[in-house]
């Protein structure tokens, strides 16, 4: 039996995160105050009892569920994966988990996206929304007969699917889904087109603090999201994870390979039950369970 251990990605965030790993574990209370440090404000406080709306913001959001992900991992009983992916920014959390990264570099790497992602949504306002009761192949089709910017995003599951797009795209993108036979067609409430050419500032610019970033050989393969398959050289690690931020997750196709690989079971390390909900709707006989 070989165990997946799988890191979600924007949205799992809740007010009150990692406030129990914080009092009751030592090693997670030394990352929690690491990460005050490093970040130069007081995450942990609006993690533990902020807002809403100021656990929303992507500068905040992205380094909170990488944070409380990774504390998770650091404490969890017989953390032993044969193999890790992340959903999005999951996959840092992921490369953190199996050693190819340090956390400090991890979490400085995540701040700068976050903020990088931030300015290049303010510079062109953009969104995405969610399809479902579609093939991927009919969404793909409808997406590319639209004249504005408008993407398969992420790849949930069957019959669930993302796009992403500028304002109007998305608008129109919905009308024509719905007339395809999308049973829904919702716009998310995000702050940009994620995972579209629309992030193309920030790719360029975490580019370059990836490539002066130290990656290591880690402890197991990590399933990438933009091709959906294992790998454990740095250099390619490095390269997959540039591109992340213009191209798709390719969720269901990253747990049909863990699956077709031996994977049986799949622990989801980090806030929320979203991962494991979405690997029961791609494969029901998998098994699934939070971080102990």
């Amino acid at each position: 039996m070989k165990k997946a251990y799988v890191f979600p990605g924007q949205g799992s965030q809740f007010v009150g995160m990692g406030k129990d790993l914080y009092e009751q574990h030592d090693e997670a209370k030394k990352l929690f105050d690491k990460a005050n440090e490093i970040l130069g404000f007081n995450i942990t406080e609006i993690m533990f009892n902020g807002t809403d709306e100021e656990l929303k913001q992507t500068k905040v959001t992205q380094p909170a569920i990488f944070l409380h992900s990774v504390a998770q991992a650091a404490v969890a009983k017989d953390f032993a994966p044969d193999m890790v992916a992340g959903h999005s920014l999951g996959e840092f959390s992921a490369l953190v988990a199996s050693k190819v990264l340090s956390f400090e570099d991890g979490l400085r790497l995540v701040s700068k996206r976050a903020l990088a992602m931030q300015a290049a949504c303010e510079a062109n306002p953009s969104t995405m929304a969610a399809i479902l009761g579609l093939e991927d192949e009919k969404v793909e089709e409808v997406c590319a007969s639209i004249d504005e910017v408008v993407v398969a995003a992420n790849y949930n599951c069957p019959g669930q699917l993302v796009i992403s797009g500028s304002n109007k795209g998305i608008e129109i993108a919905c009308e024509k889904m719905k007339e395809a036979g999308a049973k829904r067609a919702l716009p998310l409430p995000v702050g940009g087109a994620f995972h579209s050419p629309l992030m193309k500032p920030a790719e360029e610019e975490l580019a370059k603090a990836i490539n002066e970033t130290t990656f290591s050989k880690g402890i197991c393969p990590v399933y990438q999201n933009v091709d959906a398959l294992p790998h454990t050289d740095p250099t390619e690690i490095k390269e997959n994870l540039v591109k992340q931020l213009t191209a798709p997750v390719r969720w269901t196709q990253s747990v049909q390979q863990m699956i077709a690989d031996g994977a049986t079971h799949f622990v989801e390390c980090g806030p929320g039950k979203v991962l494991q909900g979405l690997v029961k709707k791609i494969d029901r006989n998998a098994e699934v369970s939070s971080v102990e």
